[in-house]
């Protein structure tokens, strides 16, 4: 009961919600334009989808070994089942495969582990993803400990090596370009211009120039003797390439947050580095989720030009497996199965940092 002097609590305003026929209707038949260009579009979708999904589902050749099993019209996604392994692993020894294996499940652990919200012990488990996990990772590919073969790196391929780079090079890129992002921003001169320098020599040249230089131009400039792993020298190129595109995208969140936030925390005592870590960078990282993303995913793809310096990734070892005359004619259905693990993992990349978003509420909404 509510007396003539209290205040009727506040209700969300009621929220309409149309049936399936009044929201095509609202929607999609709203007027004659309307319509006619609805139809057009079902029209277009049914003149793509349903070839594609005869020819990869339902006239696909799904079973056999070898190219004689593939008879029907459609797909021949026989070439994908007999060259999977190689797609997975590269030239990895078979034999040895269960490394491998073991890599990719603490791998995927760790991820899912860090991206669950409710999974408890987020610190140690970080802690063990960024120092243990890359040193075990080494010791069971490389192997030469622990009386495990060794495996040279020039047989590393495949998806495994994809997710090497881009892990590799989305690790490190961070953490550099936050201390150039914040060094173009700092009042010291020479800092300053040292991060300029660097941001801007890197982001002016292509990617393909940094490996191939990385790969046959470094080695000269080298003493005598020492020798850097083809492998290394891509990741270096790699990591120092994406660092320079993450600090402008790093930048960009820092110029975003007001310069009075900098200036209330100085006034409170606190010292640079804490003001940018507890006050600044905390934000601005929020804010610049989907750059950061972005350049990941950017780094994701780019990966497939180190085929240029002889490191057969996906891509590389899908495009080597083309050129066997045993299975001539089937480049579709590796570039199929190619574009499909690119796109699984970008998709989930961006859909993970979406539900960030919703959950740090970046949007600053009121």
């Amino acid at each position: 009961m509510i007396h003539h002097n209290e205040m009727i609590p506040q209700r969300p305003a009621p929220r309409h919600t149309l049936g399936p026929v009044a929201w095509l209707r609202t929607n999609l038949f709203s007027g004659p334009v309307n319509t006619v260009l609805t139809l057009l579009a079902l029209y277009l979708l049914y003149l793509l989808i349903v070839p594609t999904v005869k020819w990869a589902i339902i006239d696909a050749n799904w079973l056999g070994s070898t190219r004689e099993d593939c008879t029907a019209e459609g797909a021949c996604w026989v070439f994908i089942k007999a060259r999977f392994t190689q797609f997975i692993y590269g030239l990895y020894p078979r034999s040895e495969i269960w490394r491998a294996n073991i890599v990719f499940v603490l791998f995927f652990a760790l991820i899912a582990w860090l991206a669950i919200p409710r999974l408890p012990l987020k610190r140690w488990v970080a802690l063990f993803a960024l120092v243990a996990f890359p040193v075990i990772a080494y010791v069971l590919l490389h192997g030469g400990h622990f009386d495990l073969p060794r495996v040279p790196t020039h047989r590393w391929g495949g998806l495994m090596l994809t997710l090497l780079l881009a892990t590799v090079g989305m690790v490190c890129a961070l953490p550099i370009g936050v201390v150039l992002a914040l060094g173009r921003r700092s009042n010291m001169p020479i800092v300053k211009s040292f991060c300029v320098l660097f941001i801007e020599f890197w982001r002016g040249v292509p990617l393909i120039t940094v490996l191939f230089m990385a790969s046959v131009m470094l080695p000269l400039f080298l003493p005598s003797g020492i020798t850097v792993d083809r492998l290394v020298r891509a990741l270096i190129g790699l990591t120092l390439f994406q660092s320079a595109y993450m600090a402008e995208v790093i930048r960009g969140g820092l110029q975003a947050i007001p310069k009075g936030q900098e200036e209330a925390a100085a006034a409170l005592g606190m010292t640079y580095w804490k003001r940018m870590g507890l006050i600044v960078l905390p934000q601005a990282l929020k804010m610049m989720i989907p750059g950061i993303v972005n350049t990941f995913i950017s780094l994701f793809k780019d990966t497939t030009l180190v085929m240029i310096i002889g490191l057969f990734d996906l891509l590389g070892i899908v495009q080597a497996a083309l050129a066997d005359s045993r299975w001539l004619g089937y480049s579709l259905e590796g570039y199929t199965f190619a574009a499909l693990m690119f796109w699984i993992f970008c998709f989930s990349m961006s859909r993970y940092s979406q539900y960030l978003e919703r959950r740090l509420n970046t949007g600053h909404k009121r």
